[in-house]
């Protein structure tokens, strides 16, 4: 993997702007929530969801074989940017607790609703297993 970092342009804080992968089996991972194996959301809060939605990505990336570092991308869907933007700092933990030092490229949209009522968040998320 690679991380393409123009020249002259600033670090980006917490994510990549853009990562370049020779080969490697690809895993596409459905808008996943913050529910439990029962499909019910316990928390009322963003980083409760958000915590619990980077628990479940990495559940399925195990099915697999992979893992946090393997992801190249992720997109976010939130409800609330307010929420959001007051909850960065408490984002940032929860996300190095599950995730690690692994940054892959992102983008973060808000949305008027999820399909789930109680969902606060929804992810996307692509991986790539590189081959030896």
């Amino acid at each position: 993997m690679k991380y393409l970092l123009p020249e002259g342009w600033p670090r980006p804080k917490g994510y990549s702007n853009g990562i370049s992968v020779k080969n490697g089996r690809t895993i596409y991972i459905a808008g996943l929530i913050g529910w439990n194996n029962q499909e019910i959301i316990e928390s009322d809060n963003l980083v409760g969801q958000f915590k619990k939605t980077l628990e479940n990505t990495l559940a399925v990336l195990k099915e697999d074989g992979a893992g946090p570092e393997h992801i190249v991308r992720m997109t976010w869907y939130i409800t609330d940017k307010a929420e959001y933007l007051s909850s960065l700092k408490e984002i940032g933990v929860a996300y190095r607790d599950v995730m690690g030092k692994n940054f892959p490229t992102m983008a973060c949209v808000e949305v008027s609703a999820l399909m789930e009522d109680k969902a606060k968040i929804e992810i996307e998320t692509t991986a790539v297993v590189e081959e030896e």
